[in-house]
């Protein structure tokens, strides 16, 4: 019988010592647009593309700022999005699963070193409701028509193995704050080092 494949919710680890904390900016330009703080047409940076789980386009550079600067992890969350090291990229594709991923380049304030974003290019519905701890949707009443349906919050996520297939790296269907990697894909980032990484298995 083939031993089930166990999947893992791939975090930042907030608890290293000395840690940098980067930020995304407030303008999509970087914040070179000589806007002032109290400009009521700023435009603030979205983020929740990378969420999407699809091939981005993106025109102007990104730049990070570190606020506070510290010690530079090679995997590490810029408001939930996965900021890694080239090492990742590389390691992902000697992995062979580079397609399943979008590696953007960024910009980090006081590095000369490659940086990228990581971004998921596979959404999958295998949310295991009957085993996470609690399941919340949004429903009509919420004022949310887009997101009926979907997962207002979930509590000790649990997923079904069954319905993964042999994706290594996704974001779960309806709760895409999550990123998920495949076992294999955490023992190898743990095998080469990788800093700032956490995982729990879900």
């Amino acid at each position: 019988m083939t031993e089930q494949v166990k999947y893992f919710k791939l975090y930042d680890d907030m608890y290293v010592p000395g840690r940098w904390l980067l930020r995304f900016p407030l303008f999509k330009d970087g914040g070179g647009s000589g806007a002032r703080e109290d400009d009521d047409e700023r435009e603030l940076f979205d983020t929740w593309r990378f969420n999407e789980g699809r091939v981005l386009e993106i025109e102007r550079p990104i730049r990070l700022s570190m606020k506070p600067a510290g010690v530079a992890l090679e995997f590490s969350e810029a408001m939930g999005i996965p900021i890694v090291h080239r090492r990742v990229v590389s390691l992902f594709e000697r992995l062979g699963i580079q397609k399943e991923v979008q590696f953007i380049p960024v910009e980090v304030e006081g590095q000369t070193q490659p940086w990228f974003i990581l971004n998921a290019l596979q959404v999958i519905r295998c949310v295991d409701d009957a085993r996470c701890d609690e399941v919340f949707y949004w429903g009509p009443e919420d004022g949310e028509p887009d997101r009926v349906g979907e997962y207002r919050n979930v509590r000790g996520l649990k997923v079904d193995p069954a319905k993964i297939g042999r994706a290594h790296i996704f974001r779960p269907w309806g709760w895409l704050v999550v990123l998920i990697v495949s076992e294999h894909v955490k023992q190898a980032m743990e095998a080469e080092g990788i800093t700032g990484i956490k995982f729990l298995e879900v």
